[in-house]
């Protein structure tokens, strides 16, 4: 068997598929394989075994001892993808295993069962507080098979309730992790159903629609209280060669380095003597958070077209999988509100959600490099705005398609206060 098909099987077991990808692919280098016959031991109870057992191929038994009282009894069988002594640690075995049919098994030793605890999600090596934010943020707690946890961090942006591209980044990995690592997302789409709370966590159940040789799909639910608060339905597959060309275009614009931060940008707004004081005023009384995401804008200005280049701020960990989930988490910075441009005026106050949200993953890319993200709005009606957009390598290789749909309507004015007419 090769290193793939180890990989790719370690993938589709459950108690693995959590693990990072670097994890995968170190335990498919230390893996025994081992071979038994129909009706052969392969532990017997009271025995350390050794190591954690993965069935590959065949069918084997679980029983209690044979006493002269009691036969032994037939408690459960195990098939491809089960495993058996994980969680024992030294400890003996609790019971004989027996192989039903010509039975291939792969042992994962204990002295390299630590493999089994990384980290975090995304890194076996790398401590959390080495991690950029947006790492953190997309960092998941396995709660149970298809469970993850999910929090919102006290430098997480929040915008009053819980991020949408938080929603979005956070229940991709969730499905992500229940995918074998040579499958990696292509598509998703979400809808946004409640206001999250950003107080505490949020829970991420995931559904395996389907599991293919060459694609998977899975649904995720966020529940908060009891309530479905979001939900996305992602395709992943496995690559493989086929056909390539690109119609769409890079525009020309500058190179990041010579645009502006945000943080520069706010600074020459407040220094500026060309506008008013009341306005660098109130820019100056706005608290202002950092972004997990360094976003320069291309060409500010109040146009349906807009452009932005959104890396991640720090190193990523390698996974790709990774990667598309901050694509995700970006995507939702200021997406919408390229909708409201033609429309802003003097003292003009909005209020936006996100409704759905698709996303088009065509090319690998790195999330930590810069990605040039362009954004136009089609069109705007009945209170909802629609933006479509592309993200753009620094070779001009188009990586991202995307599309959004959001709520906008002007904030009501507050009621004037009612005058006694005593």
């Amino acid at each position: 068997m090769d290193t793939e098909s180890v990989i790719e099987f370690l993938g589709c077991v459950p108690l693995l598929q959590r693990l990072p990808s670097s994890s995968l692919r170190k335990i498919a280098e230390v893996v025994r394989t081992k071979h038994y016959d129909r009706g052969e031991f392969v532990v017997h109870e009271g025995e350390l075994g050794d190591g954690i057992y993965f069935i590959w191929e065949g069918e084997a038994e679980v029983a209690g001892s044979v006493t002269a009282e009691q036969e032994s009894r037939l408690e459960f069988q195990l098939k491809r993808y089960d495993y058996f002594g994980h969680g024992i640690g030294a400890s003996v075995q609790q019971a004989n295993v027996i192989a039903l049919s010509k039975l291939i098994c792969l042992v994962l030793p204990h002295e390299h069962c630590t493999l089994l605890q990384p980290i975090s999600i995304w890194n076996a090596d790398k401590a959390l507080e080495a991690c950029s934010l947006v790492e953190l943020i997309l960092h998941l707690e396995p709660i149970e098979v298809n469970i993850f946890k999910g929090i919102t961090l006290p430098d997480a942006p929040k915008f009053g309730k819980v991020f949408g591209g938080q929603l979005l980044g956070q229940a991709l990995a969730a499905a992500s992790k229940t995918v074998d690592c040579l499958k990696v997302v292509h598509s998703l789409h979400a809808y946004f159903l409640l206001v999250g709370d950003f107080n505490m966590p949020i829970i991420y159940e995931v559904r395996r629609l389907r599991d293919g040789k060459s694609f998977a799909t899975r649904r995720v639910d966020a529940i908060q209280k009891g309530n479905v608060i979001f939900t996305l339905l992602a395709s992943f597959q496995k690559e493989e060669e086929g056909f390539d060309h690109q119609v769409a275009t890079m525009p020309s614009v500058p190179a990041p380095d010579t645009l502006l931060s945000l943080e520069e940008l706010r600074d020459r707004r407040l220094t500026d003597p060309r506008l008013p004081r009341t306005y660098r005023n109130k820019v100056a009384a706005k608290e202002f958070i950092p972004w997990p995401i360094e976003i320069r804008f291309c060409e500010p200005n109040n146009s349906t077209n807009q452009t932005k280049s959104p890396p991640s701020k720090g190193k990523l960990s390698d996974d790709q999988a990774l990667h598309r989930c901050v694509a995700a988490y970006a995507s939702d910075l200021t997406f919408l509100s390229v909708s409201l441009n033609p429309h802003r005026k003097k003292d003009l106050k909005t209020t936006s959600v996100s409704l759905d949200h698709s996303m088009w993953f065509h090319r690998p890319f790195r999330a930590d490099d810069w990605l040039l993200f362009v954004i136009a709005s089609p069109a705007a009606y009945n209170a909802r705005g629609f933006c479509a957009g592309q993200m753009f390598n620094r070779k001009g290789e188009l990586v991202v398609s995307l599309t959004q749909e959001g709520l906008i309507r002007e904030a009501k004015k507050p009621n004037a206060a009612v005058s006694s007419k005593l």
